[in-house]
């Protein structure tokens, strides 16, 4: 039997989990971490935290099993957020900037202002936003003065997939998904923008050589020493082809610390004209990429986690939906999850979380049922707009995350949609999709076999008057508008 391993890096947590060579879950484990507030802008994780992790769990699922029948190795990460570290020491010169951060808003600011950038910008397919980790790096150079002194000679700037790789197996590489994260990789020419760089004066040698998202990044160093790490993909871009979403047109959404919507557009870089980013979806060694539309909300199961750890109403997050289910709709309460502004389609970075259409009458299920319809509603905002773009009519949407097993929200989700929902019988999408990429790799199989590795679970299909979904979008709407330009 042979087996393929997935490092699941993600905002809250790491897992890993060891498949075997027909998809089947041999071990799985999980360790959260630390989420660091040093104040209401900013939120950072300790690099060596992630570190220890990842290592913690790679250890504890391949105890039982021989090396040599582990194959290949996929990784899989949460996009954006930064690390620097020193070439000579190997050790972090900061903790990691997290991709929900938002302390970078005025040299945002100060990019956006600059009309000789824009051109350059284009070329991404991003806007300038916090959320991507150019601006991350432009602070790390301005507040860390050792950053700054050795910035020529002895600094690494990376996302997280860099940073294990390079403790992994001693490589300074990431692969073209996470690089079109960055708003520094030129989607055009397929290379890191060496104008930008210029300009900005960040080193070339200070960025990671970027590979195709399946491809050889090298061996392991130590726990499971000579297997090949042979797939890399940022969490979103592993979903889409974990869920077999390989043709042009095919669509999916996560639902996890975040919300994620992506549409695959094949060969083809589809620049949004309703606030979407264009992306890599992931490329094949020695084949050209395929490109994707991507839909982007940062606070979605972190709404949940906010009404548990901060607001004290429920005790553990699968707590919200039975809270949720004592009323029997929202109250006529919205909330609009904006704890660090709007991300697509608004972009508002002024934006703040807010509740609308309080009463005496309303209660904490109330507030439940409004956070998780938010999801559903964001969601519903990011299929809007791809299918504007794309001048189509998505018939149905394929999901996975965490947030899959509330019935509520996906029953919701398929009502407010007007759209059929399908989920897989296995939830860990991301995890089994950079997994297999690696293992197809390795065997020299067809990007086409991912479909053997999945199975339809569940199906919702919509159960809603037009009328009530169009009173509940215009409130929406009405709510997201007020939620703006509070700052």
């Amino acid at each position: 039997m042979h087996y393929f391993l997935s490092i699941d890096q993600g905002t809250t947590s790491t897992r890993c989990i060891l498949f075997d060579q027909d998809g089947g879950i041999k071990e799985t484990h999980q360790v959260e971490f630390k989420q660091i507030f040093p104040d209401n802008k900013s939120v950072e994780h300790d690099a060596n935290e992630i570190l220890e992790t990842v290592k913690t769990c790679i250890q504890y699922v391949t105890k039982d099993t021989e090396i040599e029948s582990i194959k290949s190795i996929g990784i899989t990460n949460q996009r954006e957020t930064t690390v620097a570290w020193s070439k000579s020491t190997g050790k972090p010169f900061y903790n990691a900037i997290v991709w929900q951060d938002t302390r970078t808003q005025d040299i945002c600011d100060k990019l956006i202002a600059d009309d000789s950038l824009s051109s350059l910008f284009e070329k991404t397919g991003l806007p300038v936003a916090t959320y991507f980790s150019l601006s991350k790096i432009l602070w790390l150079i301005s507040n860390v003065p050792n950053i700054k002194k050795s910035l020529e000679d002895d600094v690494c700037f990376g996302t997280i997939d860099s940073w294990l790789i390079y403790n992994l197996t001693g490589n300074f590489y990431t692969d073209v998904t996470n690089a079109s994260r960055t708003l520094l990789y030129d989607l055009y020419d397929m290379e890191w923008c060496s104008d930008l760089l210029e300009k900005l004066d960040i080193p070339i040698n200070s960025l990671p050589q970027v590979k195709p998202s399946f491809s050889n990044f090298g061996e392991m160093k130590e726990i499971i020493p000579g297997v090949p790490v042979t797939a890399i993909l940022g969490d979103q871009q592993a979903a889409l082809f974990g869920q077999n979403c390989i043709n042009k047109g095919d669509v999916k959404n996560t639902y996890g610390t975040g919300c994620f919507a992506l549409t695959n557009t094949g060969k083809d870089i589809v620049k949004s004209n309703n606030g979407l980013l264009t992306t890599i979806a992931y490329q094949k060694e020695g084949e050209d990429p395929t490109f994707a539309l991507e839909g982007s909300v940062p606070i979605a199961g972190a709404a949940v986690q906010w009404l548990r750890d901060n607001l004290n109403i429920i005790d553990k997050s699968e707590d919200i939906e039975s809270l949720a289910m004592l009323e029997k709709d929202n109250g006529d309460v919205y909330f609009v999850p904006a704890f660090s502004g709007l991300f697509s389609p608004h972009w508002d970075e002024t934006a703040r979380g807010s509740l609308f259409g309080l009463t005496r009458f309303s209660n904490k299920s109330h507030m439940a049922r409004a956070v998780i319809e938010s999801v559903a509603f964001q969601t519903y905002e990011l299929l809007e707009s791809m299918e504007k773009d794309l001048d189509t009519d998505f018939e149905s949407l394929k999901v996975d995350g965490g947030m899959v097993a509330n019935n509520l929200l996906m029953q919701f989700q398929s009502d407010i949609l007007d759209k059929s929902i399908h989920s897989q019988k296995i939830n860990e999408i991301t995890a089994l999709g950079v997994g297999v990429a690696s293992y197809l790799y390795v065997m020299d199989l067809p990007l086409s076999s991912m479909g053997n590795y999945i199975t339809s679970s569940k199906t919702w299909n919509p159960n809603m008057s037009n009328e009530t979904r169009i009173n509940s979008l215009e409130s929406w709407y009405k709510a997201i508008e007020k939620a703006k330009n509070w700052l």
